[in-house]
């Protein structure tokens, strides 16, 4: 038959484990660590930049599109050598802002007029006006559209 077993107090076994651990752990040994300057300037670190949190937007509106379809095309142009180009080239000549480029006066025309553009050519006259070529394709008559416009 074995040897009766010695019950002890749980509590001071458990005392004397937490001593007997602490007497284990070491202490790690601090070495002094000293950064090495590779450069004499000092660059100041780089610190967190939090994103803005504004308690109102700075802007009230949103900007509007101060270029639509409206401000591209001025007006179109009644001229005799205009009226040629209507005839024999099957083209529309429109003068148009400035700030227009052909992809937005192909939009403009295609928008105002509900006609398909094959190409546009520009030129800035020496008033400092933008003409605008607007050849049409096949499918439309310049004559109809300029009739349909108004300016024949």
């Amino acid at each position: 038959m074995a040897p009766p077993l010695k019950v002890a107090n749980p509590q001071a076994t458990k005392a004397s484990k937490a001593a007997k651990a602490l007497k284990t752990t070491t202490k790690p040994v601090k070495k002094l660590w000293r950064k090495v300057r590779t450069s004499v300037t000092f660059h100041r670190p780089k610190t967190l930049k939090r994103a803005r949190a504004p308690k109102y937007p700075r802007l009230s509106a949103p900007n509007r599109n101060k270029l639509d379809h409206y401000e591209v095309l001025k007006y179109p142009l009644t001229t005799e050598s205009a009226m040629k180009k209507i005839e024999d080239n099957n083209t529309l000549v429109f003068i148009v802002d400035v700030r227009a480029d052909k992809k937005k006066i192909k939009e403009a025309v295609k928008k105002m007029y509900d006609i398909q553009t094959k190409k546009v050519n520009t030129l800035i006259r020496p008033d400092g006006a933008k003409k605008a070529y607007v050849r049409l394709t096949a499918d439309y008559d310049a004559l109809d559209v300029a009739n349909k416009i108004g300016i024949i």
